[in-house]
């Protein structure tokens, strides 16, 4: 990831003084989706490949990722598609795809000190220098596979998601953690991936936490320290099964 050292002056208690900053570089791409110019992308300039087939498979564009290639700020995918792709703006300002998705089934189930270890984990080297960018893991059976950071939080997991299709990991058992919020669109990323559990340091929305009910997510947010609120199917947190009627219309938190 491209980063530049800029200079600047920090104030601290009232006092000035110059330091140097690492500051994130921003790179544009184009996207190409079976050779047809599709949308253009602000992300940073790493994993590229997992971004393109992350992308795709979270949009619900195709479940089925057949080739990725990137050239300079193009990035090529090659995917099946089906039915038409009704493009809409999403939470970042961004163009995605409004598409139906399947509920999510998975027998994962996790523990609260799942959730404390997998909150742990979400952060990289760029994040603590910079201060600049998300940052997205991906759990699969309880296990880290993989973590992105990238100037949006969709693109981290785009990221993290286009790893797993890449590799054919079975994502109804992966766990997604995030420092972003997750309205809607969010949710609707993991929905599309096949993903039974999200984890987040931040908010939702109302409409993500609705989502997540009708997808058969667990979404859990405002995970620091040792606390965290469960919004969605609490069944699956061991020991919060007696709370599922909460499920969708409340929020039940665990201190």
């Amino acid at each position: 990831m491209n980063t530049v050292t800029i200079h600047g002056i920090q104030v601290r208690n009232g006092q000035p003084f110059g330091i140097q900053d690492t500051v994130v570089r921003e790179s544009r791409f184009s996207l190409y989706l079976n050779g047809t110019y599709f949308t253009g992308m602000v992300a940073s300039n790493d994993q590229l490949e997992e971004l393109g087939a992350g992308f795709v498979t979270c949009q619900g564009i195709s479940g089925r990722v057949d080739k990725v290639t990137v050239k300079e700020k193009e990035i090529h995918v090659n995917a099946p598609v089906t039915g038409e792709l009704l493009r809409e703006i999403i939470s970042t300002g961004a163009v995605g795809v409004r598409r139906p998705f399947l509920p999510v089934t998975s027998s994962l189930t996790l523990t609260t000190d799942d959730v404390y270890r997998i909150t742990a984990e979400i952060e990289t080297e760029m994040w603590r220098r910079t201060g600049g960018v998300h940052c997205s893991v991906l759990f699969h059976e309880h296990e880290l596979l993989v973590k992105a950071s990238d100037l949006g939080r969709h693109s981290t997991v785009d990221k993290v998601v286009g790893h797993a299709v890449l590799k054919g990991v079975d994502r109804s058992r992966c766990i997604l953690g995030c420092t972003g919020r997750q309205p809607r669109d969010m949710v609707t990323k993991a929905a599309h991936a096949g993903i039974p559990v999200v984890i987040s340091r931040a908010a939702s929305t109302e409409q993500g936490i609705e989502t997540a009910r009708k997808a058969k997510i667990t979404l859990i947010c405002f995970s620091r320290g040792d606390r965290f609120t469960v919004y969605t199917h609490p069944e699956r947190v061991r020991g919060l099964a007696q709370y599922a009627e909460i499920d969708g219309r409340g929020e039940g938190e665990v201190k």
